[in-house]
């Protein structure tokens, strides 16, 4: 079954009647444009790099096959999930990533040609910031927001305020050039934040009645009972760390 329960949980939440997705939509679109700009906003799906599904290419299929490498279990873990045609978003759930991990195990794979190079720029762009690979000017350079030309600009501007009193950073002098906006930078930032938070959706959360739904064949019941049992280990996991750490902080 590629679908975690995040998706599952989502295909139940499409099916709830018009009028109560209108409301979910209405509160979740007030919420997002408090943080975000308009341009993270109006993305569409081929531009969203947690809704883009990598593809392996010959060689990234070889070294899945052979492991003549011996890369780490989890670069493995990733191309193994990627053959199986899941999205960057299912590949995190399913392995309990952040979304900063997967985006450096999808730069490692993209760099060494084990996955073909994404259509949108915006796929590569996001994904080099959240891994830490592109900074700020680089990253609005990617996807195509500015220039060379204008990356070079703000490059030399910068260099030159480190001799003044208040030194600028590369996004304050991106928006002190008018390249972009004070939100599009604080947008930009907050994502990155927000990249390295493990999120995990505990089964509880989705319906009963959807999960009994689940359970009729053996196939999906395994599956749940196995996704409840790696939410349970990786929660004592993480209540032993944060116990160590307040006993020793």
């Amino acid at each position: 079954m590629k679908k975690n329960m995040f998706m599952l949980f989502m295909d139940k939440l499409l099916s709830f009647p018009l009028w109560v997705k209108q409301i979910i939509y209405l509160y979740l679109e007030k919420d997002l444009a408090s943080s975000l700009s308009t341009d993270f906003i109006k993305r569409s799906e081929k531009e969203i790099f947690h809704l883009h599904i990598p593809i392996l290419s010959f060689i990234g299929k070889t070294e899945l096959n052979e492991r003549k490498s011996g890369l780490d279990d989890n670069i493995y873990n990733f191309l193994s999930n990627a053959n199986e045609g899941l999205s960057i978003l299912e590949i995190s759930m399913n392995n309990f990533w952040t979304m900063e991990e997967v985006a450096k195990y999808y730069i490692f794979c993209l760099e060494q040609n084990y996955i073909k190079t994404p259509e949108s720029p915006y796929i590569h762009a996001m994904a080099g910031f959240m891994a830490g690979k592109f900074r700020t000017g680089e990253y609005f350079k990617r996807a195509e927001r500015i220039s060379m030309e204008q990356l070079e600009r703000a490059i030399n501007t910068q260099k030159e305020s480190l001799n003044t009193e208040k030194p600028m950073k590369m996004a304050e002098v991106l928006i002190s050039l008018g390249y972009v906006t004070e939100k599009d930078t604080a947008s930009l930032l907050l994502i990155k934040e927000e990249a390295s938070k493990r999120f995990i959706l505990d089964t509880s959360i989705v319906p009963d009645n959807f999960l009994r739904d689940l359970t009729q064949t053996k196939a999906h019941k395994e599956e749940i009972e196995k996704l409840t049992e790696q939410n349970r280990v990786l929660k004592e996991q993480l209540n032993r760390i944060l116990a160590f750490v307040k006993k020793n902080g």
